[in-house]
């Protein structure tokens, strides 16, 4: 077993010569996947999941928040655990929590039971995310960060579109509970595989582990999702406004808490690092158009076109295939315009893409639905492999694993929102055209919605600097290369003369 490396050791420019940055990120990946997969694939199964337990299929919503609040509550945590027991230890157990997880909520008998086991597979896939993106970070050089994090984004972005479909053949064909016994055989090897190809590393040492701010974090964090996931019900708009207004006195807190403690478990101070600030707020700007997507368009394609969920399943894969075609070309594209004009011009073209979705009728041919998709998947995948890496180019090796848990916290709560918003836009929608079913106009409004947020994001996009990343996609090097065959043309006409 190779010794552990520091985290001096391990940075993104120091990478093990003997590890292929493809094998890692599909590693990586593969737990991502499974973790994603996971996430959308239970939706399709609740109301058979109710009717097992003998309580109303609204009551199953708890199985679906109860992962979503140990997300949010132990992902702050993943940096400081990452550094004190090294990455490579921490993936593998998160994986072994999430795997573990998964067996006691296959063989729940009730829901209490159910919630509590989906509390423990938050907690795996708590750890999973930012370490696993952690484990990708220090062992993989600058130079092929784009291309690693790629292949790393195509199963995470995936397994949201299989979720429904995969879910809607597993409840009618087999038991429900072998949606998280899936899990299993996945986990199994993704573990073998971290323990043979992944090598250990370790920041540097901290301080005592912050619990204070855990807690406060933790109460913040939790509060604020549940309060936006009760925010769409009927009858809970008093409850969802206490639960936000808790979580915001909560997260005022732990602004005073940070600003205070050495080693915070949430370091504010790394938004003044300007490209991971500003990819934050881009970041979470357009993620809320990312999760409110999956969310969307099955129901719309199921309940607006009548179109049945093998169907839907087939047609909303069609950004997963965009997705893959993006995968070979980020690298060029970012190294031929640079991070800024891609994130700018691309975050714009990827926003109306989505935007389209609000137009979409039943008499639309299905190829060009399709084909819509597969663009949509394309750009927005595109710029989430941007935003992922231009995050951390000005980030230091000692603030590595802190940036990951903070940019990881983001980005779930922002995914999660966006299924809050469109949820609550829905829901908005249908209360003023007093209909009791959701119909293509409400689904027109709620990508509306969605799509004005993340265009937002376009704000934020120029605030990149010009160079930004530059020395990660290689876009500086080709216009010095292209100056310097300018300038030895302009000499060779001058010699000439």
């Amino acid at each position: 077993m190779p010794a552990p490396l520091s985290c001096a050791d391990a940075t993104p420019a120091a990478v093990l010569p003997t590890r292929g940055f493809r094998t890692i990120a599909l590693i990586v990946a593969s737990a991502m996947f499974m973790e994603q997969l996971d996430a959308t694939i239970l939706a399709t199964a609740l109301p058979t999941m109710a009717r097992d337990f003998g309580v109303g299929a609204p009551a199953m919503s708890i199985a679906l928040t109860s992962y979503l609040i140990s997300l949010a509550v132990f992902i702050p945590a993943s940096g400081a655990l990452a550094d004190r027991f090294g990455s490579r230890t921490v993936f593998r157990a998160a994986i072994a929590v999430f795997v573990a997880g998964s067996i006691f909520c296959a063989l729940a008998p009730s829901l209490s039971w159910l919630v509590a086991a989906r509390l423990l597979q938050g907690l795996g896939g708590a750890l999973m995310l930012p370490v696993g993106r952690l484990v990708l970070m220090r062992s993989v050089a600058r130079k092929d960060l784009v291309s690693a994090m790629s292949w790393m984004l195509v199963p995470a972005l995936i397994g949201p579109v299989l979720g429904p479909p995969v879910g809607g053949l597993i409840v009618t064909y087999a038991d429900w509970r072998w949606i998280f016994y899936i899990n299993v055989p996945i986990g199994l090897l993704g573990m073998v595989l971290v323990s043979l190809f992944i090598d250990e590393t370790k920041g540097e040492a901290v301080g005592r582990f912050d619990y204070r701010g855990f807690f406060l974090s933790g109460i913040s964090l939790g509060t604020l999702l549940f309060g936006f996931e009760m925010a769409s019900r009927d009858g809970e708009g008093l409850a969802a406004l206490g639960l936000a207004a808790i979580g915001l006195v909560f997260g005022l807190f732990y602004v005073h808490h940070a600003r205070r403690h050495p080693v915070p478990i949430l370091d504010l101070s790394l938004m003044k690092v300007p490209s991971f600030g500003t990819s934050v707020i881009a970041g979470s700007l357009t993620r809320i158009a990312q999760g409110a997507h999956p969310f969307l368009l099955p129901l719309m394609m199921q309940l607006g076109f009548g179109l049945s969920a093998a169907m839907s399943g087939a047609i909303t894969i069609a950004t997963a295939l965009g997705s893959l075609l993006m995968k070979a070309l980020a690298p060029r594209l970012l190294k031929r315009f640079g991070f800024r004009d891609v994130l700018v011009a691309n975050g714009v073209i990827a926003s109306l893409g989505y935007g389209l979705c609000a137009a979409f009728r039943p008499d639309w041919p299905l190829g060009l639905i399709f084909a819509i998709l597969v663009a949509c998947g394309f750009f927005m995948s595109l710029q989430f492999t941007a935003y992922n890496i231009v995050a951390y180019d000005r980030i230091e090796p000692r603030q590595m694993s802190a940036a990951t848990s903070f940019y990881t916290t983001f980005q779930q709560l922002m995914l999660s929102l966006g299924i809050c918003v469109a949820a609550l836009s829905l829901h908005v929608s249908m209360q003023v055209g007093d209909r009791p079913q959701p119909e293509l106009a409400d689904f027109s409004a709620a990508f509306v919605v969605v799509i004005a947020i993340s265009l937002l994001a376009t704000i934020w996009n120029w605030r990149f600097a010009p160079g930004a990343g530059s020395d990660i996609s290689g876009h500086d090097a080709r216009a010095r290369g292209l100056k310097r065959l300018a300038t030895e043309a302009a000499d060779g006409g001058d010699r000439s003369l």
